[in-house]
């Protein structure tokens, strides 16, 4: 008989627990609620826990401490929490499904779980499928993900529930862009502007498109606008300034690239390690070679993998042993003429007829020192090109040099170029009247004309 109420006993204990806990939960999970609406997240939080700590599977629980940890701006800890309501939850009309899902999804894509967050989006097209909102989450992850074919079909079901969506329009338009199908791309960026012109995503698509179609001034403006949408703000200055550099234009180009790395904080975006790129092209350009190598430095500091950078600072590190080298590719217009003119009378055993500052470097009409004054018809002539771009020449300019030496009456002609030839150049000059010098016979010319 002991034993019999002993265990009635415990049963009658453990209903009152069970019935308690059934009375009292809700009633704490309610002020959970009340706290959070009235802005006391960290009392809510603390509330939270404390139901957890006594009740660890209550979903309900997890779930506003996770919306607490939100509001309070702590979203990995959040995330945490809404993945135990994914696993754990029943849901019901205190925790209703679509909701949460929207809000976890969310999460994920702010994290870039880019997985997790396409799972989420797929089950609400199913589970909501009359929110355009929901295709169109769904193809911007797989645009991320680089699956254009998809990203355009959910882009397009988007539209057939909201045919005004400018944000899907724009990303319509810039697929087609990708796809070359550039006349369908701009009706489509059109029309996103016209049905809402402060979408500015959609100039910064329409500025892509201009910029490809080598329109540099309207792209140009088009990414002037693009600017006020700040998650397109940085990757809009970065273009605005390879427009600028496109044209030239290097001075505002620096402007905009230094902006563009100003706005990352942390300086390890993908987009700021390409202003830096393009920023150290620039100073490439404008032969401040020092400050190019500071910018590929910090890059390499970054990702020692990014396009080539890792040959730029070899190239140059070089370089700074080479105090010839280093003033050919440094030094002011004048001064720069001045070492062609010594290369060919001190290396070449010629006389510089006539020289010429080019953008690309210079070029001289020489004869031979033994042959006198040049005016003698017999006398041979050679036409000579000095490059010093940063990149290696195409053969676009060796024909340039042979056209203009054959139209001289040149006997030979003769390109000299700091970053060297593509192998296009090199078969185009072969069995041809013209000679090409690449770096490490250009780094001896120097040696011997300074010596």
């Amino acid at each position: 008989m002991i034993i019999l109420f002993s265990i009635i006993a415990a049963i009658v204990v453990f209903l009152i627990i069970v019935v308690v806990k059934t009375i009292t939960s809700p009633k704490k999970i309610d002020n959970v609620r009340k706290l959070l609406k009235a802005g006391k997240n960290q009392a809510a939080a603390k509330l939270a826990k404390q139901i957890v700590a006594k009740d660890p599977s209550n979903p309900h629980a997890h779930y506003y401490l996770g919306k607490a940890y939100l509001a309070d701006n702590r979203g990995e800890l959040a995330l945490m929490e809404f993945k135990f309501v994914n696993e754990h939850a029943l849901f019901d009309n205190q925790l209703p499904e679509v909701p949460f899902r929207k809000e976890f999804a969310a999460l994920q894509l702010k994290f870039n779980q880019l997985d997790g967050a396409l799972r989420e989006y797929l089950l609400l097209t199913k589970m909501d499928p009359h929110t355009a909102d929901n295709f169109f989450r769904t193809g911007e992850i797989y645009e991320k993900q680089n699956r254009k074919d998809l990203a355009l079909a959910v882009y397009k079901k988007c539209l057939a529930l909201d045919p005004k969506n400018a944000k899907a329009h724009a990303s319509v338009g810039y697929i087609l862009f990708q796809a070359k199908q550039l006349g369908e791309a701009k009706k489509e960026l059109d029309l996103a502007i016209r049905l809402n012109p402060e979408t500015y995503s959609c100039y910064y698509y329409l500025g892509k498109l201009l910029k490809e179609a080598k329109d540099y001034g309207g792209a140009v403006k088009a990414f002037d606008k693009a600017q006020r949408d700040s998650e397109f703000k940085q990757k809009a200055l970065i273009e605005r300034a390879t427009c600028y550099m496109m044209a030239n234009r290097l001075d505002n180009a620096q402007i905009d690239l230094q902006r563009a790395i100003e706005l990352d904080k942390d300086g390890t975006s993908n987009d700021t390690l390409y202003a830096r790129y393009f920023l150290a092209a620039c100073f490439e350009k404008s032969r401040k070679i020092e400050k190019a190598i500071e910018q590929w430095e910090v890059i390499y500091s970054k990702n020692r993998s990014f396009r080539d950078v890792a040959n730029k600072l070899q190239e140059y590190k070089d370089l700074q042993s080479n105090d010839n080298m280093k003033d050919y590719l440094t030094c002011s217009d004048q001064e720069f003429l001045e070492i062609c003119k010594n290369v060919i009378t001190k290396t070449m055993n010629m006389t510089a007829q006539q020289v010429e500052s080019k953008k690309f470097g210079c070029q001289i009409m020489a004869t031979d020192t033994a042959s006198g004054d040049w005016m003698n018809m017999r006398k041979q002539m050679y036409y000579i090109r000095f490059y010093r771009e940063p990149e290696p020449l195409e053969d676009t300019p060796v024909r340039e040099t042979l056209d203009k030496a054959k139209s001289s009456n040149c006997a030979k002609s003769f390109i000299m170029a700091s970053a060297g030839f593509t192998r296009p150049a090199m078969a185009f000059a072969e069995n041809r009247p013209i000679e090409l010098i690449g770096k490490e016979k250009l780094q001896n010319l120097l040696s011997k004309a300074g010596s």
